[in-house]
């Protein structure tokens, strides 16, 4: 499996708009994005696009002057790699103290609770059985 590169944070919000909307010229990422945020300008993003060209996450086509933008790895891949990234850095690979320390930090609802619930329960019932270990 190929490695996933690396995304910035203002990469990200690069790709948000490329995931959302494909193909979509150099143009349209540059107004949705001015949009956002006012202080965007053309040329940052326009070196923003070379760069993730470069990382290969997007490909392009030139027709004429206008360039249009394709994503070459997918959103579910990009956030798979992060969020494994995120936990090995922060939690060293622990998913119960991460949980543990998002549901004391954030307020979370009691849907909130009883979908993630739901959540682990229905990936406990698909979980092989665990073997006994002899004593």
């Amino acid at each position: 499996m190929k490695t996933t590169p690396k995304l910035t944070e203002t990469e990200w919000e690069i790709m948000r708009v490329v995931w959302d909307d494909h193909p979509i010229t150099a143009t349209d990422i540059v107004k949705r994005l001015a949009g956002n945020d006012p202080t965007w300008h053309p040329k940052t993003a326009r070196a923003f696009l070379n760069r993730l060209v470069q990382k290969k996450v997007l490909d392009y086509e030139a027709r004429g002057r206008i360039y249009v933008y394709e994503p070459l790895v997918d959103e579910q891949r990009c956030v798979a790699a992060a969020s494994e990234s995120f936990l090995e850095r922060v939690f060293g690979g622990s998913l119960k103290p991460m949980l543990a320390y998002f549901v004391e930090q954030r307020r979370i609802t009691k849907e909130d609770l009883q979908e993630l619930s739901d959540q682990l329960e229905g990936r406990a019932s698909k979980a092989p059985p665990r073997k006994k270990r002899a004593l």
